[in-house]
């Protein structure tokens, strides 16, 4: 395995996503889990795809502040929405899908689509699925 520059550590006790518990090493995230309403659960507490895509946004969206910034290119603006679906697979698995929404300021449509690319292959999160799931990646000029 390669020298990581960081490794993050998360546990997950109880019943998983039917109302356990994920907890990092140093305490900083700490929360419950439910199994959302639309797949038969109560809600009312996040589960592991709201972490997932609250992560590769996060993720996604300093991968395209550093390309700008490598780029000299200023954002007025910018945001970075995901959403990840759960499917199921019909043999009793799921499978994973995601769409990734860039919102920029400041810039015009060939350029925001071009630091979206770019984000898009240096993202961790975006090579970690490549070729693993449904991505869909778009850029709008605000």
């Amino acid at each position: 395995m390669p020298t990581s520059h960081y490794t993050a550590v998360a546990t997950s006790t109880g019943d998983g996503r039917a109302g356990g518990r994920a907890r990092t090493d140093d305490g900083l995230l700490d929360l419950t889990l439910a199994i959302p309403r639309e797949m038969g659960g109560p809600g009312g507490a996040t589960n592991p795809e709201q972490l997932f895509a609250a992560g590769w946004a996060s993720c996604f969206h300093s991968a395209l502040k550093a390309i700008a910034a490598g780029r000299k290119i200023t954002l007025a603006d910018s945001a970075v929405v995901a959403e990840v679906g759960i499917h199921s697979t019909g043999q009793g698995g799921f499978n994973l899908s995601a769409a990734l929404h860039v919102e920029l300021g400041g810039v015009d449509q060939e350029t925001a689509d071009s630091l979206t690319a770019a984000a898009h292959e240096v993202c961790p999160y975006s090579n970690a699925t490549r070729g693993n799931i449904a991505v869909t990646v778009d850029a709008t000029v605000a």
